[in-house]
């Protein structure tokens, strides 16, 4: 890798040997506007992969208009990838991939009835002297969709992903009671989109039965069916009662010219025919004078629906008149969304209390007089920070006004200052907590730079027991048994000091743990002991990412971990990557240009990305990840974590590598016994179906979710359905969970330790 001076040389060289760069504009710092983009690109990861998003919609929506603003008056910076050119998702690991036959493209969202004037002023500029009819149809916050249709038969499904390529989750949707597998129609392409979402009944059964299991709860009814959709395995999506309604289209082959729908009042009207999901109202709109009327008139309907909604949405009706209003790179030019206002209610603060999180940062918390708000009572509400407890000027006692942002995570808008009683004072949460932290009682610290106060004490109990149930997650260890009520008890007991001790326990200490009080013992049981032990020794050779994930590392989610895992054998190498201190020193170098060489800089990376068929890590993994992982093993705390997994004989599972060079890096690529096979799971097996899909992935297989003519192997174990009539219909090779191992071993036998045996 380059010094640090002969670097700045390489980025100068870049600079200087361009045809043209504009001089920059000093009206906005380009280092700004890369911030705001690299805020945006996080909320989009949170929102869209995670289904765990930090700000409200209208937040976002500012946050977006300020990079529009910028990039108004600075044209030249900016890039195809630029979140106001392109939908904010992206396809997710794990599915397989397909382009969408039509764009798949977002709508531009208003919260005023003034644009919503505008926007009809606008499309009667560009089609100037006709008649212009529109419909309003309630928004759904669900997830976007879009089902194909050949000959009638339903061949595809695929997620928006980032518009242009989406998720294959047919067989996900497949288990939507509303979706048709066939439809009385013999249209050689019939492909219809809408939006997937989960009731509230749903939801609320879902959070209990999580809550009860010691998991964290969704925050919304949207993140949970954003979720489901992405579980690798069908019988679980089908427990959840995802349901679907279809409201456009896209690409549409009709049998006969003439005869697809001309407008929405005439597509809706054929869903209907066909028996398929879609809005049972829709508004019409002949002139906007009575708009704010129908919008009022469209919030009160929402609000007696069984699902989550948070807006309006107004189209043109006529199809050749959306042609000619055409759509920028993001959205449409002929619809437009109105969000609702949110609903609100007053209540009183009652008081702030202090969560500590797994990696000691401490959440403020309102705990409030309850109250109803949209049709639940509300008795909490985060504070985010402390940033946000002063900016609101919040404190105990006050009276606040409160909604639910995304119609679900309740949230203090602001303080009704005449409603302030007297000697009321600034909350803050250093002195609220004396300097230390609630449960351990360790000096708090502030984070360097940053707005979060964290408990800097790794053995804290709150913090051991949430990273114990985080590294006992599904996408992590997977510890199957090891819930919120274990976890407590076991640290409660001085079982566990750290999460790796789990590790040590035995059967007969978890066998005979009281759950329970002494006046109602409940133990823990031999049975649940059993299965937790088996899962722990499955874990000792877990793959790589899922343990790069489980040691809880800040900035590192699931899919930096697995980005992570594709350019490392081990986490001793990742502790000590020298990709990763490159990529650190790469950004550091650049952050001291000047913003010409700035740019020049970002032009640099992205061309690393580009040399070559296969990722870069620069493009892959960001300055303020790489540096998170090389500061925890850099940590006491890491390098403990480190020499105990060693010590435990904790070995996991590397991806079997071929080098690919990618610019100044190596990337590695999975080779193995089972390279170039496509796999199909189904039925019941004697492990979660992710083992088998980590199995088959480490070994260089690939894994779908349906079976065809490029299936090479059914994995089948007990109560298979159609996936294995369909198997044997086209001669795809069958095996039970016994062939599959002992055809992995025949085909290996120079690596007889197999991940999970």
């Amino acid at each position: 890798m380059y010094a640090k001076n002969n670097l700045k040389d390489y980025l100068l060289f870049a600079v200087n040997s361009a045809a043209k760069i504009k001089d920059l504009v000093k009206t906005f710092s380009y280092k700004e506007y890369q911030k705001l983009l690299a805020e945006i690109q996080r909320h989009n990861q949170l929102y869209y992969q995670e289904a765990a998003p930090e700000i409200t919609d209208a937040e976002y929506d500012a946050l977006l208009a300020r990079i529009e603003e910028i990039e108004k008056n600075h044209p030249d910076w900016v890039s195809p990838g630029s979140p106001t050119r392109r939908v904010g998702g992206k396809p997710t690991e794990g599915f397989i991939q397909k382009p969408h036959s039509l764009p798949m493209l977002s709508l531009d969202n208003t919260y005023s009835p003034g644009e919503v004037a505008a926007f009809q002023a606008r499309i009667g500029r560009l089609l100037p002297g006709e008649c212009i009819d529109l419909v309003a149809e309630i928004k759904i916050d669900g997830v976007s969709v879009s089902l194909r249709y050949e000959g009638g038969h339903l061949v595809s499904a695929l997620t928006r992903g980032d518009g242009l390529i989406g998720d294959e989750v047919i067989e996900n949707i497949k288990t939507i009671p509303e979706v048709l597998k066939t439809i009385a129609c013999d249209w050689p392409v019939l492909e219809l989109r809408g939006e997937v979402f989960m009731t509230f009944s749903e939801f609320q059964r879902l959070n209990s039965e999580r809550e009860a299991r010691g998991e964290l709860a969704f925050a919304n009814p949207r993140n949970c069916a954003a979720g489901t959709l992405k579980l690798l395995d069908p019988d679980e999506v089908a427990l959840r009662r995802l349901h679907v309604i279809l409201y456009s289209h896209g690409e549409i082959i009709p049998p006969q010219a003439g005869a697809a729908p001309q407008s929405q009042c005439q597509l809706i009207e054929m869903l209907r025919k066909l028996n398929l999901p879609t809005h049972e109202k829709i508004w019409h709109v002949k002139d906007f004078s009575n708009m704010s009327e129908m919008l009022s008139e469209m919030d009160v309907y929402r609000r007696n629906l069984p699902y989550a909604t948070d807006g309006a949405v107004i189209k043109v009706d006529n199809f050749l008149q959306r042609e000619r209003l055409g759509a920028t790179a993001k959205a449409p030019r002929w619809a437009i969304a109105y969000k609702f206002a949110p609903e609100q209610a007053s209540t009183i603060l009652r008081n702030i209390t202090i969560q500590v999180g797994r990696t000691g940062v401490l959440t403020p918390v309102a705990e409030l007089e309850p109250v109803q708000l949209a049709g639940t009572t509300v008795s909490r509400a985060t504070l985010h920070n402390q940033d946000e407890i002063t900016r609101k000027d919040i404190r105990i006692g006050d009276t606040v006004l409160i909604e639910k942002a995304g119609e679900i995570i309740p949230a203090i808008v602001r303080v009704i200052r005449d409603a302030r009683p007297q000697n009321t004072r600034p909350f803050d949460i250093f002195e609220h907590l004396s300097g230390k932290c609630p449960v351990c009682g360790t000096p708090i610290v502030k984070d360097k730079g940053g707005v979060a106060w964290r408990c800097p004490n790794p053995q804290c109990p709150a913090q051991t027991t949430r990273r114990l149930l985080f590294l006992a997650q599904r996408d992590a260890l997977d510890l199957q048994g090891l819930g919120l009520a274990l976890a407590d008890k076991l640290v409660e007991l001085n079982l566990v000091h750290d999460p790796l001790d789990v590790f040590t326990l035995s059967q007969e200490t978890l066998a005979n743990l009281n759950l329970g009080t002494a006046q109602e013992p409940r133990n823990y049981g031999a049975k649940n002991a059993a299965k937790l032990l088996a899962s722990l020794q499955r874990a000792r050779t877990a793959p790589l990412h899922r343990w790069i994930l489980a040691l809880a590392i800040p900035e590192i989610g699931n899919s930096t971990a697995r980005d992570l895992a594709d350019f490392h054998d081990s986490l001793h190498e990742l502790a000590n990557s020298r990709l990763l201190k490159d990529t650190v020193l790469f950004h550091n170098v650049a952050a001291e240009l000047s913003e010409r060489e700035f740019a020049a800089s970002r032009l640099l990376a992205a061309g690393f990305g580009k040399r070559g068929k296969s990722k870069s890590l620069t493009t892959q993994i960001g300055p303020s990840a790489a540096a998170r992982v090389l500061e925890y093993f850099n940590s006491g705390p890491g390098k403990h974590q480190l020499a105990r997994i060693s010590e435990l004989g904790i070995a996991p599972h590397p991806l079997r590598k071929s080098s690919t060079t990618t610019g100044i890096y190596t990337q590695q690529k999975t080779q193995g016994p089972l390279t170039g096979k496509t796999f199909v799971i189904t039925g019941t097996l004697s492990r979660p179906r992710s083992e088998f899909e980590e199995i088959i992935r480490s070994a260089g297989g690939r894994t779908t979710n349906s079976v065809s003519a490029g299936t090479d192997y059914l994995i089948c174990g007990d109560n298979a359905g159609s996936k294995l009539d369909k198997a044997r219909s086209l001669n795809v090779k069958i095996l039970s969970e016994k062939n599959f191992f002992e055809m992995l071993n025949d085909q290996q036998p120079h690596t007889p330790n197999l991940p999970g045996l």
